[in-house]
């Protein structure tokens, strides 16, 4: 581009386009975040058929004077793939929105409900360290997230009643969605086995849900005290046990660490897995890690096929970096962590969208 000349008129106008594309995706997860605190997407279920926008608005918690700027609130959401208009049965010349599937997840009564995980990500609490990211590229802090708060994310969440709690929610309404897949699709994964610890399994949502699926299995969930405490069985073959993964993990057939590893940087995660290699017995006698975690795609040059899988990919590993030591990996990254933690072999099924089952064990 010619800049003493201004360039070509398409290239810079291109060029600005693209600049505030990036500059207000903001506005899209803010937007979203909105319509959920409204109650949206329940109203238009509810609904039963597509909702005009004066029903809408009708049915809404807000201040009237605000009632003109639905439609626009509205109008970004069917952008972004949260809503369309479809005709009215009684009256095909008028249109009504409607849900699509994305939506649908974030139904108050949809068992997969994910709406707690999307409240969760986008509290201040994790949305304001990120103003510090280039500050934190001077300091010596671990993370932006200690940059802003003075704290490491687990250490004020023991602090932090409302912190501790809104994670967990968030953090158990994804083990619901992954648990119903976890019985469906990876029966494999838990024959065999007699029992299975869940570590940093918070309220138990996976471990109960593999507790029920295989009633021969006894289950435990090991997290910090502060996040099992007053917790009890939902099941007869499932326990809570408080402790430390870092000090030791309860001996057992399996160990299931689902979301846990990209929280923590590669000597941790060593630590961690050769603690769990301390608590199973070898893979001749049934003995395993079972791995839920993303496992990064390595894009060919050119190939643009899975842009969107690739980016969320990316908007994860940022995010680890923003608020904790970890990072996402790809496979030849995760194998360095499991031969170095002293495993033999491991097994990636990618079966989750962005993130795989991996089995990792030693002979």
């Amino acid at each position: 581009m010619d800049l003493a000349g201004n360039g070509n008129a398409d290239e810079l106008l291109q060029a600005q386009a693209h600049i505030w594309n990036h500059v207000f995706n903001f506005i899209n997860s803010m937007s979203l975040k909105c319509a959920i605190q409204l109650g949206i997407p329940d109203i238009i279920h509810k609904h039963g058929q597509p909702m005009t926008l004066a029903k809408l608005i009708d049915s809404l918690p807000i201040n009237r004077v605000k009632a003109p700027f639905i439609y626009r609130l509205m109008r970004i959401l069917i952008q972004s793939g949260f809503f369309i208009k479809a005709n009215i049965r009684e009256n095909h010349e008028e249109k009504g929105y409607i849900l699509t599937p994305a939506s649908k997840l974030l139904l108050s009564d949809n068992p997969l409900n994910v709406s707690p995980f999307l409240l969760a990500m986008l509290d201040p609490i994790l949305t304001d360290p990120w103003h510090l990211l280039s500050q934190w590229f001077k300091n010596n802090d671990g993370n932006p997230f200690k940059t802003y708060n003075g704290d490491e994310f687990w250490e004020l969440a023991g602090r932090d009643p409302r912190l501790n709690q809104f994670f967990n929610e968030g953090m158990a309404s994804d083990a619901r969605l992954i648990g119903s897949l976890v019985i469906k699709n990876c029966k494999d994964a838990f024959l065999g086995l007699n029992s299975l610890v869940d570590v940093g399994g918070g309220t138990g949502i996976l471990a109960k849900a593999i507790a029920d699926a295989f009633p021969h299995l006894n289950c435990a969930v090991l997290d910090l005290p502060h996040v099992v405490d007053g917790l009890e069985g939902q099941s007869k073959n499932l326990a809570f046990v408080g402790g430390d993964m870092f000090v030791a993990i309860p001996p057992t057939d399996a160990v299931l660490l689902k979301w846990i590893l990209h929280d923590w940087s590669d000597e941790e995660c060593v630590k961690i897995l050769k603690n769990c290699k301390e608590a199973i017995p070898s893979k001749d006698k049934g003995g395993k890690v079972i791995i839920i975690d993303m496992v990064m795609k390595n894009q060919p040059e050119g190939d643009d096929s899975d842009d969107k899988a690739i980016e969320t990919q990316l908007f994860f590993d940022m995010l680890m970096m923003v608020l904790t030591k970890g990072r996402e990996r790809n496979e030849k990254e995760w194998a360095k962590l499991f031969f170095e933690a002293g495993f033999s072999g491991y097994k990636i099924n990618p079966v989750f969208g962005l993130r795989s089952l991996i089995e990792v064990y030693y002979y």
